[in-house]
C-alpha cells in the first residue's frame, strides 16, 4: 500500500501519465511529459514512486513496464482526504466554497444543480 508521503510536481505528472495509460515505460512517460527531465531522471523518479509504493515494475525483455499499484480512484480519495486535512481544516464546506468560488464563472447550470441535488441528498442521509 502506498505511503502517504506527498508527491512532488513531476512524481504527480509520471503517475497521471502511467494512471492515463494504464501501464508505461521510462521512454514512454518522458515523451508524454510536457517539459520532461532526462531519461536518467525519469528512471530515478520511477524508482522513487517505486520505493513509495505508488508503482510496481514488470520486465518486458530488457525494459521495465510500470503500473500503478491501486486504481485511480482510491489514491484520489486519499489525496483529496490528505487536502481537506492539511489545508481545508476538515472542512468539506471549506473544499466546495473554494472551488466554486475559483471556478464560477466557468460553471454551467446543470453543474450547479447538480451540485444542488448532491447538498439535498447529504442533508437527508446526515440526518
Amino acid at each position: 500500500m502506498p505511503k502517504t508521503d506527498p508527491l512532488s510536481r513531476r512524481e504527480r505528472e509520471m503517475m497521471n501519465i502511467i494512471f492515463a495509460r494504464g501501464r508505461a515505460t521510462a521512454s514512454e512517460v518522458m515523451d508524454a511529459m510536457a517539459d520532461p527531465p532526462s531519461y536518467s531522471a525519469v528512471r530515478a523518479t520511477l524508482r522513487v514512486l517505486e520505493q513509495k509504493g505508488h508503482v510496481r515494475h514488470q520486465h518486458d525483455g530488457t525494459r521495465y513496464v510500470y503500473a500503478p499499484t491501486q486504481n485511480r480512484d482510491k489514491v484520489r480519495l486519499s489525496a483529496l482526504d490528505q487536502l481537506l486535512t492539511t489545508f481545508f481544516d476538515g472542512s468539506a464546506a471549506n473544499v466546495v466554497a473554494t472551488l466554486i468560488e475559483r471556478q464560477k464563472d466557468r460553471m454551467t447550470d446543470d453543474e450547479l444543480d447538480e451540485l444542488s441535488v448532491l447538498i439535498e441528498q447529504a442533508r437527508r442521509e446526515g440526518r
